[in-house]
Formats: C-alpha cells, sequence, structure tokens
C-alpha cells in the first residue's frame, strides 16, 4: 500500500507494552513518500527507571533508519517521552530531519501543523494528585491488557484495548481528551493553517473543531493507529494490528454520527 504521507506517534520503543510488532508489519506493507514521525518514538522516561529493549524493538529502529536512507522522507517531531532529542533540533540524524514542529501541504492544499500536544497540556485543567492517580490507574490498565490479551490469544480472538476502551467511558477522561482537542484546534487557528496533526493523548481522531481540521494519529501503546495521507489528498486514519481497519477519513470530519470512541479494534474477526 502506499501514499504520499504517513504519520506516526506515541511509539514509546523501549516501553514494555510497546505494540513493537504490529508496527513492524504495517512499515512492512506500506510506503510513502514521506514519514513524520510525531512525538515520543523512544520512551527514553521509561528506559531511567527499566532498561528494555527487545528485538522487535529494535528491528522497528532499523526500519526507520533503512527507509531514511532509501529515500523515505523522514521528519521527526520530539515529544515530552523522547525530550532529550529536542536539543538536536534543526539538525538531521542519519538522514532523519529534527524539528521542534513543522507544517506540512496535502495533495489537496491543506496546511496542516505538526507538534507533540505536551504543549497544550495547559489546557487540561488537573490538580497533581487526580494525575498520579490517573497515571497509576492507566498504568494498571495497559498490565490488564497485556494479560488480557494472552487470553484472547488462546481463544483464537484478535488484539483488543481495554485501556482505550475504558479510557473513553470515563466522564473525566473524555473531558480532558475534549478540552485537549479543542486547545489544538485553537493553536492551529492561531497559526493561520487549515488544520493540526498531533499525538501525545492516545486517542486517534479526525473531527472538524471550528472549521479546523483536528487530526490525532494515535499510538502504538493502545490503539495502534496511523495517519495515512492518499494520492489525491484524502486523510485517512488506519487501525493496524491482527486485523487492519479505516476507521474515519477527513471526508467524515464533519459527520457528528460518527464520533468517537470507534470500534477500536473489533471485538471479533
Amino acid at each position: 500500500m502506499r501514499y504520499n504521507t504517513i504519520w506516526l506517534s506515541d511509539i514509546h520503543l523501549g516501553y514494555r507494552d510497546c505494540k513493537a510488532d504490529y508496527l513492524l508489519y504495517f512499515l512492512n506493507n506500506t510506503q510513502a513518500n514521506t514519514l513524520y514521525l510525531v512525538d515520543d518514538i523512544v520512551a527514553l522516561w521509561a528506559m531511567k527507571s527499566s532498561f528494555l529493549w527487545p528485538k522487535s524493538h529494535h528491528e522497528v529502529l532499523r526500519k526507520i533508519i533503512a527507509l531514511a536512507n532509501n529515500g523515505t522522507r523522514i521528519v521527526y517531531v520530539p515529544g515530552n517521552h523522547d525530550g532529550l532529542v529536542r536539543e538536536v533540533i534543526g539538525n538531521s540524524i542519519l538522514n532523519i530531519e529534527v524539528c521542534a514542529n513543522y507544517v506540512h501541504t496535502t495533495a489537496e492544499g491543506k496546511r496542516l501543523l505538526m507538534m507533540h500536544g505536551d504543549e497544550l497540556d495547559h489546557a487540561v485543567l488537573c490538580s497533581p494528585f487526580r494525575r498520579l492517580v490517573g497515571d497509576a490507574s492507566y498504568s494498571l490498565l495497559l498490565r490488564m491488557n497485556r494479560w488480557g490479551n494472552c487470553i484472547r490469544r488462546w481463544f483464537g480472538l484478535p488484539y483488543w484495548s481495554l485501556a482505550y476502551y475504558v479510557k473513553n467511558r470515563v466522564k473525566n477522561a473524555r473531558e480532558a481528551i475534549t478540552a485537549f482537542e479543542e486547545a489544538a484546534a485553537q493553536e492551529a487557528r492561531r497559526q493561520q493553517v487549515d488544520g493540526i496533526v498531533c499525538g501525545h493523548i492516545h486517542q486517534p481522531e479526525i473531527r472538524n473543531i471550528n472549521d479546523v481540521l483536528y487530526c490525532n494519529d494515535g499510538d502504538w501503546v493502545e490503539s495502534c493507529t496511523a495517519l495515512v495521507e492518499h494520492s489525491n489528498g484524502k486523510l485517512e486514519l488506519v487501525h493496524w494490528a491482527d486485523l487492519q481497519q479505516s476507521i474515519k477519513s477527513d471526508l467524515a470530519a464533519n459527520d457528528e454520527t460518527i464520533t468517537a470512541p470507534y470500534a477500536l479494534p473489533r471485538l471479533s474477526p
């Protein structure tokens, strides 16, 4: 499958819950003129406390470097988990351009601002205690997700994200997600672009917010999603795990009947 552009974010290589095998499968079965790495590619925060680097994580990194050496333009926008990379912004490393943010122009002429999203954390008002409880609850959900999918595999069922399912049904979590999305759209409007692409909150979405196209390409810890641009400029979210499916396109960005959470991933083949 060939695309004009692919956006990936929140891969978290070096983190136990990174779905590196699914990502490597995706990279081996797609091609793009440009690949944008929108933040948190390596989980440097997690690796400070516990070093983890399985073969599958190494293979993903090797694949990205190989793509850069074989004609794919790669632009890397560091996030908060790989913030050390921000020290080399403006340079090129292994043919990979490192930028603080970037504006991509689609085949349709839409100008999309790219940024990680941690710059917008101020929009999500949360006390330190609630943030601590939220982090602990999220870690527990990921652990349960890990064991739950082991059981699903025994029964021949495809990957399914418990963390994604629960997070989208907790009122406070949904309010925080909405606040972040609206802040991102406001930043795009301030910079006078047509839309914005970011990651950070592990919540894939394409929707129109006050005439600004908001795109979040999701993550490879929970949802296993990417944002892609087709040759005609159409933008689309795709899910890629045991099952591959299209989730939503920019043509449906104004359709209020298609709202998150999507059927992601499907519960059965």
